[in-house]
C-alpha cells in the first residue's frame, strides 16, 4: 500500500515537471577562450544556499559550470547601462511580486483604464502588455487544446481513413502532421485516463487521511516530528499507523492539500479540454477568425491572471530580472531590463496566431529581446510564426527559445520543436533566433541535462537549466525549477546585459557573440535516461556551437568589437 501511495504522490508531481584547462581556442585577434578538458567535480555537493546562485559561478574558479556572471560584472566598472525591454511570451506574470515589480514594463503612451487605444497600437489599455488568451469578461483561458487535438478536429473530415497516395501534393505536410497527430492523441489519451484515475485515488486517500487525523491535528499542522510522536503513542493502532505513514509521505514530498486539488483539476481538464475534440478553445476568446492574422480584436490587458495556477511566466521572468540589489529572494541576470508580459500560454499548446501576434506586438512596442520558453511538436500554421520571426529580424529584435524537454535529437526527421527558425527544408530563415538546451551544475558525464532536447543543427547553445532558483507567484514565493524553459531566459538575460552596455550591436551580432564566446567542455556526457544503459557522446556534438553560454567572455568580445562587424 505504501508503494502505491508513493507512486500516486510521484504522479501528482508530474501534474504540477582541482581545475585544469586544456588547449585554448583562439578567435582571430580577439579572444582566447579556455576549454574545460577534465572532469573537475566539487568534492561535496553544493549546499542549498550555493545552489541558489550556482548558475552565476565560473567553472575555472568554482568548478561549477555557470555562466561566469559574477566575474562578468567585474568588467563593467562604473559603466551606466541602458534599460532593455525583454518581452516574455508565456503564461501570466505576477507583476506585483516583490522581486519583479521594479522591472515590469509600463506603456507610458497608454492612459490606464479609460477604455481607449490611446497609442493606436491596436490594443486597448495595454498598460503592461497584453493577454492574447484573455476573454471579454476579464477572465482568461487556463486550459486549451493540444495542437494535435486542433489538427484532428480540422482535418478529420478531409483525411480520416485515407492513404498517403490519395492525398494531393499540396496537402502532404498537413496529412503527415495529421497521421502523427493520430498517434500522439491516442498515446496521450491513454496516459490521461491513467493519470485521472491516480489523481482521483490520491484525492480520496487525502480526504480519508485528513478525516482520520483531524482528531489529533485539528488545525492540520502536520510535521514529521509530531507525526512520529503520535505514532509512538498508538503503536497498536494499525489503521492510524498507516494514516501516519501516508501523511509523512505527503510532508516529505512537500505535497499540500492545494496540490492534490490542483493535481485533480489538471488531470480532469486534460481530458475535458486539452484532448476534447469537441472543445473549441478559441470560442471563449471570441476570436472570430482564428486562422487570420489580420484579425486581432480579441484578448484583454490582464497579464497577471491567476498566476498561482498559471505560474510559468513568473518563474521565467525571475531568471532574467529578479532584483539583484534588494538582498531578498532570487537574483536575475540583470536589473537593466523591463519585462514586457505577453500572455500566450495556458495548460495545453499555444496557438500559432497568438504567438505570431505577440512577436509582432513585442517588436512594435520596443522590445529588443523576445523570450519564448515554450514549444510544441506540432504546428498548424508554422508560416505565420516564421513570418513574425522574419519581421523581428528586419526590425533587429533577438528571439530566444527553449529547445524542449523530451530528450530528443531535433536533427532527426520527425522530431519537431516549434517555434523554430528553420523551414520544412531545414534551412534557416533568419539570423536573430537562438534555441537553447539545458545543462546541470555537474562537470563531467552528467553535465548534459538528459531531459533536454539537443541537435547539432537545430540547437544553438546550452545554458544552465537544472535547479534554477527563481521567483514563484503567490505571496512572493521562490522555488527551484528545471528545464530548458529556464535555460532560455538565462541566454535572454545575458543578451540583455550585452545590449544594455553595447546598444549599438545588432541582434545578429549579439547572437554571434553569444555562440562564439561560450565555454567548450571537451568531455563525454550521458544522453540516455536509462540509468542502466548510459550513452556517452562528446558534448560538443549536441548543439551548433558545442558550448555553454558565458557572460564574461561575451562582454569581453562585445567590448573588443567596439561597434565593428563580427
Amino acid at each position: 500500500m505504501g508503494i502505491k501511495r508513493g507512486l500516486l504522490i510521484i504522479c501528482l508531481f508530474s501534474l504540477l515537471v582541482s581545475n585544469s584547462c586544456g588547449k585554448r581556442v583562439a578567435y582571430p585577434e580577439k579572444l582566447d577562450i579556455p576549454i574545460v578538458s577534465l572532469n573537475t567535480l566539487k568534492k561535496e555537493s553544493p549546499s542549498e544556499e550555493d545552489l541558489k546562485t550556482w548558475h552565476f559561478k565560473d567553472v575555472f574558479i568554482d568548478t561549477i559550470p555557470g555562466i561566469s556572471l559574477n566575474k562578468a560584472y567585474g568588467l563593467l566598472g562604473h559603466m551606466v547601462p541602458d534599460t532593455i525591454i525583454v518581452a516574455v511570451l508565456d503564461m501570466s506574470i505576477d507583476i506585483e511580486h516583490e522581486d519583479l515589480a521594479h522591472s515590469i514594463w509600463y506603456n507610458a503612451r497608454e492612459i490606464p483604464s479609460n477604455g481607449l487605444d490611446d497609442d493606436n497600437n491596436g490594443y486597448v489599455d495595454d498598460v503592461n502588455g497584453w493577454n492574447f488568451i484573455g476573454w471579454t469578461n476579464n477572465r482568461s483561458s487556463q486550459f486549451v487544446n493540444y495542437e494535435y487535438t486542433r489538427i484532428l478536429r480540422k482535418f478529420d473530415p478531409i483525411f480520416k481513413g485515407k492513404e498517403r497516395e490519395e492525398i494531393a501534393k499540396q496537402l502532404l505536410w498537413d496529412y503527415e502532421q495529421y497521421k502523427r497527430a493520430e498517434e500522439a492523441f491516442k498515446e496521450q489519451m491513454t496516459y490521461a485516463e491513467w493519470e485521472s484515475n491516480n489523481a482521483q485515488a490520491l484525492t480520496n486517500l487525502g480526504k480519508d487521511n485528513k478525516a482520520l487525523l483531524s482528531k489529533y491535528f485539528p488545525s492540520s499542522d502536520f510535521t514529521i516530528g509530531k507525526l512520529d510522536s503520535l505514532s509512538a503513542i498508538f503503536k497498536e493502532d494499525a489503521n492510524l499507523q498507516d494514516a501516519i505513514e501516508f501523511r509523512k509521505e505527503l510532508v516529505q514530498y512537500g505535497v499540500l492539500e492545494k496540490d492534490i486539488i490542483e493535481g485533480q483539476l489538471k488531470a480532469d481538464e486534460r481530458i475535458n479540454k486539452l484532448l476534447n475534440l469537441e472543445y473549441n478553445d478559441r470560442k471563449p476568446l471570441e476570436d472570430l477568425y482564428p486562422d487570420d492574422l489580420n484579425y486581432n480584436k480579441y484578448g484583454n490587458n490582464i497579464v497577471n491572471y491567476n498566476t498561482t495556477l498559471l505560474d510559468h511566466g513568473t518563474l521565467v521572468a525571475g531568471v532574467i530580472a529578479a532584483n539583484r540589489e534588494n538582498e531578498i529572494g532570487a537574483k536575475g541576470v540583470t536589473n537593466a531590463v523591463k519585462i514586457m508580459p505577453l500572455s500566450i500560454s495556458a495548460f495545453g499548446d499555444e496557438h500559432d496566431k497568438d504567438l505570431a501576434l505577440a512577436i509582432r506586438y513585442a517588436v512594435d512596442n520596443g522590445a529588443r529581446i523576445i523570450n519564448i520558453s515554450s514549444g510544441k511538436t506540432f504546428s498548424m500554421h508554422p508560416k505565420l510564426v516564421q513570418n513574425a520571426i522574419e519581421y523581428a529580424a528586419i526590425k533587429d529584435v533577438l528571439i530566444v527559445t527553449s529547445a524542449g524537454n523530451d530528450g530528443l535529437n531535433l536533427d532527426k526527421v520527425g522530431n519537431y520543436n516549434f517555434p523554430n527558425d528553420t523551414d520544412l527544408k531545414a534551412e534557416e530563415i533568419s539570423d536573430n533566433f537562438i534555441k537553447v538546451g539545458s545543462v546541470t551544475h555537474k562537470v563531467g558525464k552528467d553535465l548534459f541535462d538528459i531531459y533536454s532536447n539537443y541537435g547539432k543543427r537545430e540547437v544553438d547553445i546550452f545554458a544552465p537549466g537544472k535547479e534554477i532558483y527563481t521567483t514563484s507567484p503567490n505571496q512572493d514565493n521562490y522555488s527551484f525549477e528545471s528545464g530548458t524553459s529556464f535555460a532560455a531566459p538565462m541566454v535572454a538575460g545575458v543578451a540583455a546585459l550585452i545590449f544594455s552596455y553595447y546598444p549599438h550591436l545588432s541582434a545578429e551580432e549579439v547572437k554571434k557573440i553569444i555562440l562564439e564566446t561560450g565555454i567548450e567542455y571537451k568531455m563525454y556526457v550521458n544522453i540516455s535516461k536509462d540509468e542502466e544503459q548510459p550513452k556517452l557522446v562528446p558534448f560538443v556534438t549536441l548543439c551548433k556551437s558545442g558550448k555553454v553560454i558565458n557572460a564574461y567572455y561575451a562582454l569581453k568580445l562585445a567590448e573588443l568589437l567596439n561597434g565593428k562587424k563580427l
